[in-house]
């Protein structure tokens, strides 16, 4: 699946999340080294933007690292608590952003939803 937005007159597209994930992160010098980085900072910008409206379940659908290869992947994969995640498995990623920062949301709905 490939992502895209459209800044001004100007289109990007990001054909995986894990491109997309790479261009919406800072800028750092080891991702330009490694030729990952966006290339400018409206491309970062429209990353960002795109990437806010990344459904959550996406993430467990295309995990960015093999699951057969990493450790780190394995681990969440497997103590992932789906009934914890339940309450936000519809929200995007900037809505659970909104979520977390809603003055609303207290420690008890924090704790409830760490572990999904």
């Amino acid at each position: 699946m490939s992502y895209t937005q459209t800044l001004g007159h100007r289109s990007y597209t990001f054909p995986t999340l894990k491109s997309l994930m790479a261009k919406a992160s800072p800028d750092r010098s080891g991702d330009h080294l490694a030729g990952i980085a966006a290339a400018s900072m409206e491309e970062r910008i429209a990353a960002r933007i795109c990437l806010a409206d990344v459904p959550l379940k996406t993430f467990l659908d295309e995990p960015l690292i093999p699951y057969e290869s990493d450790e780190v992947t394995r681990l969440i994969c497997d103590t992932h608590d789906r009934q914890a995640f339940a309450p936000v498995s519809s929200l995007t990623v900037g809505g659970l952003r909104d979520q977390l920062l809603a003055y609303e949301t207290d420690e008890a709905a924090l704790t409830a939803l760490a572990r999904g």
